[in-house]
């Protein structure tokens, strides 16, 4: 992101990215969102790995965003998914997100 880019095209990217995330492994229906969290406000946007953290957590910030990034645990994937479940030890992070 450069110091030119306009809100429209960060959200038009940021949109982009979250579709994209939201094909791969770890599905919406495959996640629960950390209750914790939810009732600090938090809500859960969508899962990432490592590598795209970091452009994702920029782009909600940019937004007027805080975010916060935690590594998905076994625990909290559905027993019914043992997929899910390898990949939660991948690496993978839950973008939450609340307005500042």
């Amino acid at each position: 992101m450069s110091a030119t880019d306009k809100p429209e095209d960060s959200a038009r990217t940021l949109g982009l990215m979250v579709e994209g995330e939201a094909r791969r492994v770890l599905s919406e229906g495959q996640l629960r969102a950390d209750p914790a969290l939810v009732a600090e406000g938090w809500e859960r946007r969508f899962i990432t790995d490592a590598a795209r953290l970091a452009e994702v957590v920029a782009l909600y910030e940019e937004l007027g965003f805080e975010v916060r990034a935690v590594p998905v645990q076994a625990e909290q994937v559905g027993e019914d998914c043992e997929d899910c479940q390898v990949a939660s030890l991948l690496r993978f992070q839950t973008v939450y997100t609340r307005r500042r």
